[in-house]
């Protein structure tokens, strides 16, 4: 490793896990039966969770490794109220009255995060700091402008456009072209709201099992049998919570998620000068490359944690942590020589058509597909997940009865994701 670019001090884990230890529970068998099973602890698994226990069922979560050890304490902690299509696109497909309904939910995700929060008073660093968006290139920020003034008025977001001529008041850079400031947007620590989410389900009763991988489902008269390699559980219905580790477990929900590793870095402490130029209003940032990169800065302001795809396929985060720090570089000439001290990847799932989805399919209760943007969406949709289970009217979302497409000859190996990032990155690189 380069000692000039890796600290000695680095580590190839989550940030996050130095400055909110991680949950570790004993290795314990499954109960021989519960009222439902969910499978994944993440922010989908522990909202459905608790949402159940609090509606009076009892409720085991199992998980393959610890508690959270998948990408809900490995994002970059930042909330919005992203869904991928526009209004157009959804409007053509949905209508206009339905395009609304699914993009409201949206912003209703956020406001349920922040709701939440304050409600539990969990301890998570959530602030509506805002969220900048750097346009790449004089193009982009003409369609940023349109699709900001195109914006359904029923949905007011309070975005605003900044000139190049404004940005150094978002952001020390001249790399971008100006870009779009959404001021409600929000960051927060990812494990630390994960370990409030657990600590309310553990408080409402809810058993988490932990390295207990779930091998196979069988159906059985009244519900379903959940075999693991410490014994089976029977329950009546079961939620499959996996999003980006959706396996071999479910097949037909496997066929309908992509899962694409996202890399990050955080960098060695940066004086408190040189973050108050760089990041001035500490928003969190995105740009509008296909290939986006996104980052913020830390909880204390101390340094920056950048992340992005950076990589043909999968890869190990030392091989991604050059090739992250030579784009933080381009954007922030002067932090060549600060060095990086943590490097991860986590799994985030895209769909075929770039929505999250809920429902139930053979039986199963699912959500998951979150693209990228899972804190606000996965916990939001864990618990109306865990509501539609209990059958209260808590569960219904403008997003039932969509269909979750899948393509011919897809089983869940992203065969074609190389490819496709060799295309945008072809793309980003010449300004398209």
């Amino acid at each position: 490793m380069d000692d000039k670019l890796f600290h000695p001090d680095y580590v190839g884990t989550p940030y996050w896990w130095d400055i909110g230890p991680r949950p570790a529970l004993p290795m314990t068998a499954p109960p021989p039966k519960a009222d439902v099973v969910v499978i994944g602890s993440g922010y989908t698994g522990a909202m459905a969770a608790l949402a159940l226990a609090r509606g009076g069922r009892d409720t085991v979560v199992l998980d393959a490794e610890q508690l959270g050890w998948g990408c809900s304490t490995r994002n970059g902690g930042q909330v919005s109220t992203s869904l991928k299509p526009s209004f157009d696109e959804l409007g053509a497909l949905h209508g206009p009255e339905r395009a609304l309904a699914i993009l409201k939910e949206g912003h209703t995700a956020l406001d349920f995060i922040d709701d939440f929060i304050a409600r539990e008073k969990i301890e998570c660093g959530f602030a509506r700091v805002g969220r900048f968006t750097g346009a790449h290139n004089p193009k982009a920020y003409e369609h940023l402008a349109r699709k900001l003034d195109k914006a359904p008025k029923e949905l007011p977001t309070g975005a605003y456009m900044v000139t190049r001529a404004e940005q150094s008041g978002e952001l020390g850079t001249e790399f971008y072209h100006g870009g779009a400031v959404h001021p409600h947007h929000a960051a927060l620590d990812p494990a630390r709201f994960h370990l409030g989410q657990l600590q309310r389900a553990h408080g409402a009763g809810v058993r988490f099992i932990t390295r207990c991988p779930a091998s196979a489902i069988e159906r059985e008269r009244g519900g379903f049998k959940v075999m693991t390699p410490m014994g089976p559980i029977a329950a009546r219905d079961v939620v499959v919570a996996t999003n980006g580790y959706t396996g071999a477990l479910t097949p037909a929900l496997r066929r309908r998620v992509i899962p694409i590793g996202s890399y990050i870095i955080a960098t060695e402490a940066l004086a408190p000068e040189v973050m108050n130029r760089l990041m001035p209003r500490n928003r969190t940032v995105t740009d509008t490359r296909r290939l986006v990169y996104y980052y913020r800065a830390s909880p204390d302001r101390g340094r920056i944690l950048f992340g992005g795809r950076v990589a043909f396929k999968e890869t190990d985060p030392a091989v991604s942590a050059p090739r992250l720090h030579a784009a933080l570089c381009k954007i922030f000439p002067e932090l060549k020589p600060v060095r990086v001290t943590h490097s991860w990847m986590g799994f985030v799932a895209y769909t075929f058509d770039t929505m999250p989805h809920i429902g139930s399919l053979d039986g199963l209760h699912y959500a998951m597909g979150y693209c990228g943007s899972g804190i606000s969406l996965a916990s939001y949709f864990g618990w109306r997940l865990g509501h539609k289970v209990l059958g209260t009217a808590e569960g219904k979302t403008a997003f039932d009865g969509l269909s979750f497409p899948t393509h011919p000859f897809y089983t869940g190996n992203p065969w074609f994701l190389g490819a496709a990032i060799a295309y945008y990155k072809v793309r980003d690189r010449m300004n398209i």
